[in-house]
């Protein structure tokens, strides 16, 4: 295992620079809470590791991971996160992070075929049960939507932003539910492209619905001290920047689709 490897996740995670909520430069409550994540993030790291020198991966998928754990760090434990706190742009920011481009980073990564092998037969049959929810497109994409609409009520958006351990527990139902989403919409076998496209579509259409609702309301939902402007501003960012990701999925497995039936009849 590259030594190189391991440190640069460690640097980057006990940089009091870079990472605001690290455990050295927290405290409380949130010292503890974010030494947890961190070491989970890296527990998962190094396992991935441990994975690839019994399991190959190819090296554009090894590096994806590399970049995934990263952005994971600085998304969950960096400024970001502190910055989270006050805004509401910034806390919306963060959750873009993690459903829009670390979840499908994860999915593309494929790690599964290296956990296997670094967690042995029991972690390995653990993993299988995890992920045997991908094989149903659309009811990945309904438990992702139930976990980002409870999120936005305010009444536990403010829990999350005040309390740490139940901050933590808010991002794992982003994290989780995003990778399954996206694990199913991205992995999925051909004969499931049209429900890989819908549950993609469903989700463009209620990540843009809420993300007008953040939008065009008249007044703060999430305490005064999030004006109306940083709401709407939260809004677009989910409406518009979030909406990409999606819509290039959707075009993606569209395509899948259409050469599935223009195989069939090229066959006939």
């Amino acid at each position: 295992m590259s030594v190189v490897r391991l440190a640069l996740p460690a640097l980057a995670l006990w940089s009091g620079q870079a990472i605001a909520h690290s455990p050295f430069s927290s405290s409380g409550q949130e010292r503890i809470a974010a030494g947890i994540t961190a070491l989970v993030i890296i527990l998962l790291w190094v396992m991935y590791e441990v994975g690839c020198s019994r399991a190959s991966a190819t090296p554009w998928r090894r590096g994806l991971f590399h970049a995934t754990v990263l952005v994971t760090l600085l998304t969950v434990l960096g400024p970001l996160d502190q910055w989270a706190e006050e805004s509401a742009a910034a806390h919306m920011t963060q959750h873009m992070f993690m459903m829009v481009i670390i979840a499908p980073a994860f999915a593309l990564a494929r790690p599964l075929a290296q956990y296997y092998t670094s967690w042995g037969r029991y972690g390995k049959q653990c993993w299988k049960l995890a992920f045997k929810i991908t094989q149903y497109p659309m009811f990945c994409a309904y438990l992702h939507a139930a976990i980002l609409w409870f999120w936005h009520i305010p009444t536990f958006y403010m829990l999350a932003v005040e309390n740490p351990w139940i901050h933590v527990f808010e991002h794992a139902c982003f994290l989780i539910t995003a990778i399954w989403f996206w694990w199913a919409c991205l992995n999925t076998y051909s004969s499931k492209a049209h429900y890989a496209l819908l549950a993609l579509l469903f989700t463009l259409m209620h990540t843009g619905f809420l993300g007008a609702l953040l939008t065009f309301a008249d007044s703060p939902l999430y305490g005064e001290a999030r004006g109306l402007n940083d709401q709407q501003l939260a809004g677009l960012i989910m409406w518009v920047l979030g909406g990409i990701p999606y819509i290039t999925a959707a075009i993606w497995a569209a395509n899948r689709w259409y050469r599935k039936f223009d195989n069939a009849y090229t066959q006939e």
